[in-house]
């Protein structure tokens, strides 16, 4: 329900946005948007390993407050969603900084971000449209994939560190986002470039980024798909081995929760077993069982049949059928049917009854004592 509520109050933000004519209408709806956006992820889950269940401190979790207590900013995160997104968005931003500097822009001029002497302005502006792609990216991983608890550390104050080789595979990420932000890049130097005086023998700005004009010369599309970021590692929610895609667990933890499984199977099957309905059908069939051994009767044997015409013709014939259809044509379970397909297949008192596919052209009546 707080969900939903969350989503109504983003999507008036939203349809407001779109009458707005002042920068601080702007500011105000954008705060707005975040104070509804960002409780939304509090309580996404963060999973770990079973190993290192008992090794991660209690509020690394769940998403908890994008704020972090250290800074009353993002800045200094506690747990490793939020660091995560810090240094992912530390990616995008040294990116866009890269696409700006190419198109010749000044990248502390911007126009919604507020001037200020620890950040460039435009580019904060130009990667906000590409922040929910790293947003979608994150939350994606945190839904399917655990982390491990070596990828992190945790300082003495509390802010959470990422290691070094972690930090690596984030960062190879930088070709998609580079790519994510470059149709904006460009299309701020346009709309600039549009607003100056200048001849009219002068052309547009490249685009050196996504290389547009060289496409359109050659009768492609320009619109570029976007490259997706490297699928964030699978690793094994047991141990924590890093596994192939798809996979949950390692060869060997499967085995132990494998083995863990049929445990857990064979005591349901045990309870399951001794229930009153059970047993009521497990007496009914041995009755019918009891009633159809005392109804037989062995000189009812046709002549025909005797022990070498069984071995030789009939049983061949039974080894060459399936295990259901024999169950089926006999009454039993499919365990119990399997011997009769055997090179050393003796039947017991009864009737066999069976033929190829069920379709009645070949049937075999067989009776067979020693």
């Amino acid at each position: 329900m707080l969900i939903v509520c969350f989503r109504t109050l983003i999507s008036s933000v939203r349809i407001t946005l779109k009458d707005v004519t002042t920068s601080e209408n702007t500011h105000y709806l954008e705060a707005q948007g975040g104070l509804a956006y960002w409780p939304a992820w509090r309580s996404v889950q963060v999973v770990f390993p079973k190993k290192d269940v008992h090794r991660v401190p209690e509020h690394w979790g769940s998403f908890g407050a994008r704020i972090s207590p250290l800074t009353h900013s993002p800045r200094l995160a506690v747990n490793p969603p939020n660091a995560i997104l810090n240094y992912l968005y530390a990616i995008l931003e040294a990116e866009t900084r890269l696409a700006i500097a190419a198109l010749g822009l000044d990248p502390g001029l911007g126009f919604l971000h507020f001037d200020s002497r620890t950040r460039d302005s435009l580019v904060c502006d130009v990667m906000e449209p590409v922040r929910p792609q790293v947003d979608a990216y994150l939350l994606e991983w945190l839904g399917r994939e655990p982390l491990r608890k070596e990828w992190f550390c945790e300082q003495r104050d509390g802010n959470c560190r990422l290691m070094g080789s972690f930090a690596a595979r984030l960062a190879e990420t930088a070709p998609a986002w580079s790519r994510a932000v470059a149709p904006f890049a460009e299309w701020v130097a346009r709309v600039l470039w549009g607003t100056l005086l200048k001849p009219t023998s002068r052309r547009a700005p490249a685009a050196r980024l996504t290389q547009n004009h060289r496409r359109t010369a050659k009768g492609v599309a320009p619109n570029v798909k976007p490259n997706l970021p490297p699928r964030p590692p699978t690793v094994c929610r047991m141990c924590g081995t890093v596994i192939g895609f798809g996979r949950r667990y390692c060869p060997t933890c499967n085995l132990t929760i494998a083995r863990e499984g049929m445990i857990e199977a064979a005591k349901l099957g045990r309870v399951k077993g001794h229930s009153p309905e059970a047993l009521a059908r497990q007496s009914e069939k041995q009755r019918k069982h009891a009633a159809a051994v005392q109804a037989w009767n062995p000189s009812d044997k046709p002549p025909w049949l005797t022990e070498e015409v069984f071995l030789q013709q009939i049983q061949p014939r039974v080894a060459a059928l399936t295990v259901p259809i024999i169950s089926s044509a006999i009454g039993v379970s499919d365990p119990y049917a399997a011997p009769y397909r055997g090179e050393n297949a003796t039947p017991g008192v009864g009737v066999l009854r069976c033929g190829p596919e069920r379709n009645g052209l070949v049937r075999i009546f067989a009776v067979y004592q020693d």
